[in-house]
């Protein structure tokens, strides 16, 4: 699984990344994740409010800072 947090390093990005890596540590899956935060690759994925979360190259958040809980929900529907 690779997972993608789109947007410049802020803090809610940065917060973003630790709650997708503290849901992959729950579910103990294999993942990948990215930080991408040169504007033009964010700008690729047609993302235009940040942070976003991208799994597989599928656009599942973007604009706001799930909870753990979300993520893992969504990692989990990923797996199937």
């Amino acid at each position: 699984m690779i997972i993608k947090i789109l947007g410049p390093g802020c803090t809610n990005c940065q917060q973003l990344e630790q709650r997708a890596r503290q849901a992959v540590e729950d579910l103990g899956v294999d993942a990948e994740i990215l930080e991408v935060t040169d504007y033009a690759d964010i700008m690729a994925f047609g993302i235009m409010s940040t942070p976003a979360l991208v799994v597989n190259g599928e656009i599942r958040i973007a604009g706001r800072v799930p909870s753990t809980d979300e993520i893992a929900s969504i990692l989990s529907k990923s797996l199937s």
